[in-house]
């Protein structure tokens, strides 16, 4: 009976490799809508191959950043000449070019960066009423941690199933980039979010990850 488990997971992780999605882009859409219908200049903080940074140029220009040059060159061969987009290769905390961004994006990329020093970081570069939004990984701690993790299993499961139409499918380029686990736990992400960021909305999300948005008092 103890081997029953073991083999349904090994079972379950061939399936997921055969039938792999992005969760990050399953957030994508989720992140327009907590954008204006316009802006300025946006940045995408760890742009990678840079599907969120060319669907935020719908709406304005944007620089996207990230520190991989690899993949920060398939980002550029992905976008057409005439997109109000430019990649450059450089770190989230120390690299991003100077200036004020109504939109601040930062996808699973918060937990490569220190989390104190990141956060007063994209506080800095947004401007006055600018909004800064994360979708970022957090260590599994609470029950509550536990218990949407072992929702989200079948659920990714099945998620790669449609999303595939039931083929074997290459792993997206988002998922070819280097990765680590996170080691902050959600209750610390929170904690250090309403010091830096005060009414900062956090919450807990199905797949492995935690949305943050926060708006920039106008005169703040």
């Amino acid at each position: 009976m103890t081997s029953l488990p073991r083999r349904f997971l090994g079972a379950l992780e061939r399936f997921n490799s055969a039938h792999p999605w992005d969760h990050n882009a399953h957030y994508h859409r989720w992140i327009m809508r907590q954008l204006p219908r316009r802006y300025g200049l946006a940045l995408d903080v760890g742009s990678g191959s840079g599907e969120l940074a060319r669907l935020l140029a719908t709406r304005g220009a944007v620089r996207g950043i990230d520190s991989d040059p690899v993949i920060t060159a398939r980002a550029r061969e992905l976008t057409p000449a005439a997109s109000p987009v430019t990649f450059t290769v450089a770190d989230g905390l120390n690299g991003i070019p100077a200036g004020r961004y109504d939109v601040i994006t930062c996808v699973a990329t918060l937990h490569h960066l220190p989390l104190a020093d990141a956060l007063v970081v994209f506080r800095r570069h947004l401007a006055p009423g600018g909004t800064l939004i994360v979708v970022g990984l957090s260590r599994a701690q609470s029950a509550g941690d536990h218990l949407l993790g072992a929702v989200a299993v079948p659920l990714n499961a099945a998620m790669g199933w449609l999303k595939n139409g039931g083929r074997r499918a290459a792993r997206p380029d988002a998922m070819t980039a280097r990765t680590r686990p996170a080691e902050t736990a959600f209750s610390e992400i929170a904690r250090e979010a309403r010091v830096a960021l005060p009414g900062a909305r956090l919450r807990r999300r199905l797949f492995w990850r935690y949305t943050l948005v926060w708006r920039r008092p106008d005169d703040g």
